[in-house]
Order: C-alpha cells, then sequence, then structure tokens
C-alpha cells in the first residue's frame, strides 16, 4: 500500500510543485489584492464547466465505452466513438461559451460595476474560451491514457504550467504600465497554455491511427450512451464545483482580495492531501473493489483500517507543521514582489483555520472509495451534497455575521469536511455492520502525544529563531522553516516508533527496504 501509493504521489508531488511555482510567479508579480482577486474569479467560471463537461463524469463515462468500442467492434468503430464524442463536445462547449461572452457583454454594456468587477467580467469575457481547449484536451488525454500512454498527457501538464508562468515574465511587461492592462497577459497565456494542452495529445493519437473529422452527434448511440452514464456521476462533481463557485462569489461580494487570499492558502493545503491522501485514495479503489467482489469484507475492513492508520499518521504531522510554521511557509514561499507582510498575514490566518480540516477531507477520499468499491455511489453523494449546503450556510455565517475575512471561507471548509466525514463513517458502519475501527482509535492517544511534543518543538524552535535570528534575508527565512520543521518531523517520527505505532514502523520498514533496494 505504502509503496504504490508513493509512486503515485511522486508523479502527483511534481504536478502540484509546478502550480506552487506558478502561484508565487503569479503572486509575486500582483499580490494578493483586487486584481488577483477577479483574475483568481474570473478564471473559476471556466474551470467549473471544463470539470462538468471535460473531466470527472465525463472522461469517466467515455473511457470504458471508447475501450468497449475496440473490443467489441475493432478500432475504426473506436475512434468513430471518440469523433463523435468531441463532435458532441465541440457543440455543446461551443454553445456555452457563446452563450456566456453575450452575458457577460450585456453585463458590461449596460451595468454600473465597481472597477475590480468590471475588470473581472472582462477577464472573464476574455478567458472563457479556454473550457473549449481545456474540455477537448481532457477527453484526448483519457484517449492517450486508455492506449497506454501516460508519461505524454503527464508532459502536457507541465508545460500548461510553463507557459502560464511565461506569460508573466515575457509578455506582461509588454502590456502597458498598469497592473490592471498587464493581467490580460495571464488571461493570453491561459488562452494559449490550454490550446497547447490539447494539441500536445495529437502526435501521439495520430501515431495510434486517430483523425478528427466531423461526425453529427445527434444519432450516435455512443453519444447517448455516454450521456446516460455520466448523468449520475456529474450531480456529485456539480455540486462541489458550484458550491466553491458560489462561496467565491460570496467572498468577491464582500472583498475581492478574500478570494485570492484564501485561493493561495488552499494550494498549500493541496501539497500534503494530493500527495498523500489521494495517492492512498488511489490505491484502496480498486484494491477494495478487488476484495469486495470475492465478498472478502474481514479484509476490506482490514485494509480500509489500515490505509486510514497511514494516513492519519501522515497527515497529522503535516497539519501541526502548517499549523505552526503557517506565517514563516506563507512568508518563505510567496513574500516577494507585490505579496507583501500583509498578504502573509492574510493568507496564513486563511491557512490556520482551513489546517484543521486536513486530515477530514483526506479521509473522506478514503471512505467514499470504500463507498464506491461497493458499487455505491448515490450514498457519497448524498451526504457530500448535504455538506456542501452546510458549507455554504457556515460561510455566510463566518463571513458575514463573525466577519472573518479569508479565515471564514477557511473554517466553513474544515467544519463541512469534518461533519463529511463522520456521516461517511456512520454510514459506512451501518453498511458493513461494523468497521473493526477499535485498533485506531486505541492508537488516537499515542499519536496525540507525539503530535503535542511536535508542536511544541515546532512552535518553540520558531520562537527561538525569531528571538536570535529574524526573517530579513532568505537564508533566515529558510532557517526560520526548516529547522523548527525538521525537529518536530524527527521527535514525531521517534515518537511512533518507541510508541510502538504500526504506521510509523511500517513506513520507516518501507523507507529502509526501498533505500536497500539497489544493492
Amino acid at each position: 500500500m505504502l509503496k504504490s501509493s508513493g509512486s503515485i504521489g511522486a508523479a502527483t508531488l511534481t504536478s502540484r510543485i509546478l502550480g506552487l511555482v506558478r502561484e508565487q510567479v503569479y503572486t509575486a508579480f500582483m499580490g494578493t489584492g483586487l486584481v488577483y482577486g477577479a483574475f483568481t474569479y474570473a478564471f473559476s467560471m471556466p474551470n467549473l464547466f471544463r470539470r462538468l463537461l471535460g473531466e470527472g463524469a465525463l472522461t469517466a463515462a467515455f473511457i470504458p465505452v471508447f475501450k468497449a468500442r475496440e473490443k467489441n467492434e475493432g478500432e475504426a468503430a473506436m475512434w468513430r466513438a471518440a469523433n463523435a464524442v468531441l463532435s458532441a463536445l465541440l457543440l455543446v462547449s461551443g454553445a456555452v461559451v457563446l452563450l456566456v461572452m453575450g452575458v457577460v457583454s450585456l453585463l458590461l454594456l449596460w451595468g454600473s460595476w465597481k472597477p475590480e468587477t468590471r475588470l473581472m467580467l472582462e477577464l472573464l469575457r476574455f478567458m472563457f474560451p479556454y473550457m473549449i481547449a481545456a474540455c477537448v484536451g481532457a477527453v484526448l488525454i483519457g484517449m492517450c491514457n486508455a492506449r497506454g500512454h501516460f508519461f505524454i498527457p503527464a508532459l502536457g501538464a507541465a508545460i500548461l504550467n510553463v507557459v502560464m508562468i511565461a506569460s508573466v515574465v515575457l509578455l506582461a511587461p509588454h502590456m502597458g504600465q498598469r497592473l490592471e492592462t498587464q493581467i490580460f497577459a495571464l488571461a493570453i497565456g491561459v488562452l494559449v497554455a490550454g490550446v497547447i494542452q490539447a494539441v500536445f495529445q495529437l502526435p501521439v493519437l495520430h501515431r495510434e491511427g486517430f483523425r478528427y473529422h466531423w461526425v453529427t452527434p445527434w444519432h450516435e448511440p455512443v453519444v447517448r450512451e455516454v450521456i446516460a452514464k455520466m448523468i449520475p456521476g456529474i450531480v456529485g462533481v456539480a455540486a462541489y464545483q458550484i458550491n466553491i463557485y458560489l462561496t467565491q462569489t460570496l467572498a468577491f461580494g464582500q472583498s475581492a482580495r478574500i478570494v485570492g487570499q484564501f485561493f493561495v492558502a488552499a494550494r498549500l493545503m493541496e501539497l500534503p492531501q494530493g500527495v498523500f491522501g489521494l495517492s492512498l485514495a488511489t490505491f484502496l479503489l480498486p484494491t477494495l473493489a478487488g476484495m469486495a467482489m470475492e465478498k472478502n469484507f474481514v479484509q476490506f475492513r482490514a485494509t480500509l483500517r489500515q490505509g486510514a492508520a497511514h494516513l492519519v499518521f501522515v497527515n497529522l504531522l503535516a497539519s501541526v507543521l502548517l499549523l505552526t510554521l503557517a506565517e514563516p511557509i506563507v512568508r518563505l514561499l510567496f513574500e516577494r514582489g507585490k505579496f507583501d507582510a500583509y498578504s502573509t498575514q492574510q493568507v496564513s490566518f486563511a491557512l490556520v483555520f482551513l489546517v484543521p480540516g486536513l486530515i477530514a477531507f483526506s479521509l473522506v477520499n478514503i471512505y467514499a472509495r470504500a463507498f464506491y468499491a461497493l458499487g455505491d455511489i448515490k450514498t457519497p453523494m448524498r451526504i457530500s451534497v448535504f455538506c456542501l449546503v452546510m458549507n455554504l450556510l457556515f460561510t455566510v455565517f463566518f463571513l458575514y455575521g463573525l466577519k472573518l475575512g479569508p479565515g471564514a471561507l477557511g473554517l466553513a471548509n474544515s467544519l463541512s469536511a469534518t461533519c463529511n466525514f463522520c456521516l461517511l463513517v456512520y454510514a459506512l458502519r451501518k453498511k458493513l455492520r461494523t468497521l473493526d475501527m477499535a485498533e485506531l482509535v486505541r492508537q488516537l492517544p499515542r499519536l496525540a502525544l507525539a503530535a503535542l511534543v511536535a508542536a511544541l518543538l515546532a512552535w518553540g524552535g520558531r520562537q527561538v529563531w525569531d528571538a536570535y535570528f529574524g526573517h530579513a534575508t532568505l537564508p533566515r527565512k529558510l532557517g526560520e522553516v526548516f529547522l523548527p520543521m525538521t525537529a518536530a518531523s524527527i521527535a514525531y517520527m521517534a515518537l511512533g516508533w518507541l510508541l510502538k505505532i504500526p504506521s510509523a514502523r511500517e513506513l520507516f520498514n518501507t523507507l529502509c527496504r526501498k533505500g536497500a533496494a539497489p544493492a
């Protein structure tokens, strides 16, 4: 489990780091002020439609149909199915783009807006065609994967980030003197990056025999089949993405700055959540599905328990470090250019409220996979929709009632994720009658002790470093983060070993075996 999750995590880490570098360049260029908030919010709408139409539900529905056509009817039928689905996607996404751009143009023409709102609408109109390229690119990547090609699609994602970074470095200086005009260089970068990522897949598919030609989708059975299969999945995806957009709308309504500040904090959370949480969940789905098919529910519960234990052990340390070193980490990674000390303070504030939900976020991914492995998609979907409504209510209360600023979105997300996890556990226990989690529960006091010692070392180390050295230079910023982090991590792992926490020993043994393998 650890070995397989580690290899997936390495690929995920590369992707997350490139995305983090992109955000570093973005925030150094424009800070976390009104312009960054307007750009982030404008970009979220084409992303919303991309995830609804191009990723997730569509690719999950299309790829099995694509493979089935190859097996049952041959390659010619497979490529025709691909062309029919791509034609339908171009038609639908093109219509959505024209509709949204038309509505936005009318709003700009007849509305009276604050400067940041007008800028957001102009950026939205400019960037929205990105959705077409991104949707097509997602299907082409799925086709590459279905044909056994994984490296080129992954490289395409890296190139996307490189192009978006280049738009800041190479293009923005030639777009005028004001940030409000230079920001359109980033919008151009988004459009170019989307097209390049899609086109980048074509040589591989061309060698496989793919040639695009228009297929009228109206009467194609494959299109109806894909639509029928994607509708159940799109409900959950739509609920999640629409919830994100609505919470961003609430934040943007109070201040565009909040959107950007929370987005940077969420980027930092994605590192531990994606690298270990999503990687472990990716491994567990086929593993648990195989056990469910064999009716081996004893091993099913044991594997689920072991996965949850590993995740809690690793992400508890990540939570401690992000919580105690939030400000130094944000300062080291982002404080340069127009990202000033105030931006560091606000992003750190959001991160402190977001971090307590890290373990719950990750556990939700694992327990949802357990339901999928059992063939139950509806239960986690219903729980997800309920918790998304709760998240929206929490956001309104913390944002407009308690006026927590960017912390409001972090706290709302943490509470709704915790609620989601608790409901999933309750529903899964009813489904399986028992989860056999007594062993994990017995570990919790030892885990809490190790986490407390790590937190004290990280917090105390930071205080000592600040008292004697401060953080005026890059070497001092590095020391402020990495010395307390290293001391806390070593103490946490050592205590895990001494307290006989199984995950600590298994993780240590896996690393030792991996290190000794070449010999």
